[in-house]
């Protein structure tokens, strides 16, 4: 029988819209605040991603893709699976960056085009309830209509989509949001089956396709132990940020941190994961895990 993976995840993520331009395209003018047809993206290539820093935390939860396209607008896209104090700073940074890197030494400023940032964020910041979708400009504080072009921020907080009869004009983006959000899930007990999400969802042609590589049928084993690994990764950051081991941390007891991560490393190893893929996502050494 079928089954999708989570296309929140590192593989699945980077595979969709890290290597199908026209997907990501049809991704990003369904997500994106256009105001209207005009502003659509018709084309685009992509620029190659940054690594993201080794953070000890949150070491396994950004994906990033990052593209422009023919009006030589760029565009950040990550997929954020955690939560922290200052993911905000670090995507407002990101974002400045990219654009400052455009001009060379004695080129001229009016060559500077816009970057857009689409964060997707798998966890909740803002306390209000129905405030999913978060659209950041450089404003005048007196006149919010003047508005100084370069930089814009999108910041997407899954957890509170529920959104279910979206108007036309939105009805892109809620196909793409159940896409993340949901298709992992089709087919489990309480959800759509296969067929029928696949039927809701697959409102056009990059979307099909966006389902068809997410189907677990087109992974090898090696990838589907990666996948495995990177939700592995992915539960011991979320107990991490959660405070499970904050008691431990406060009494200088980095020992209850350490044995959390062996027993996790552990169970992937008896689960048949590659060793290089436990290292990877526990940041054990390889001759630590093979003692296990």
């Amino acid at each position: 029988m079928a089954h999708f993976l989570d296309p929140r995840s590192d593989l699945v993520f980077k595979r969709i819209f890290g290597e199908h331009p026209e997907i990501l395209r049809s991704f990003l003018n369904g997500m994106l605040p256009f105001a209207d047809e005009s502003q659509f993206i018709t084309s685009l290539e992509y620029l190659p991603s940054e690594q993201v820093p080794d953070i000890p935390v949150i070491k396994n939860s950004i994906v990033d893709v990052r593209c422009k396209d023919a009006a030589g607008r760029q565009f950040i896209v990550e997929m954020q699976m955690q939560w922290t104090g200052s993911f905000l700073q670090r995507v407002l940074f990101n974002a400045s960056k990219a654009y400052v890197r455009q001009l060379e030494k004695s080129e001229s400023y009016d060559l500077l085009c816009p970057v857009w940032g689409l964060s997707l964020l798998d966890a909740t910041y803002d306390p209000d309830p129905d405030s999913y979708y978060h659209d950041y400009q450089i404003v005048e504080t007196s006149n919010p209509q003047r508005v100084l072009e370069g930089l814009r921020l999108i910041f997407v907080e899954l957890p509170k989509y529920r959104e279910t009869k979206p108007q036309e004009a939105r009805k892109l983006r809620w196909a793409w949001l159940r896409f993340l959000r949901e298709a992992g899930q089709a087919g489990d007990q309480g959800h759509l089956s296969v067929a029928e999400f696949r039927e809701q969802v697959g409102i056009n042609e990059p979307l099909c396709q966006a389902l068809d590589i997410a189907e677990e049928c087109g992974f090898t084993h090696e990838q589907l132990a990666a996948y495995d690994g990177f939700w592995d990764a992915v539960r011991i950051e979320r107990s991490l940020l959660s405070g499970k081991f904050a008691e431990g941390k406060a009494e200088g007891k980095a020992e209850g941190l350490a044995a959390g991560l062996l027993q996790a490393a552990a169970g992937m190893k008896a689960a048949g994961i590659a060793t290089e893929v436990i290292s990877n996502t526990t940041g054990l050494p390889l001759a630590r895990i093979e003692q296990l």
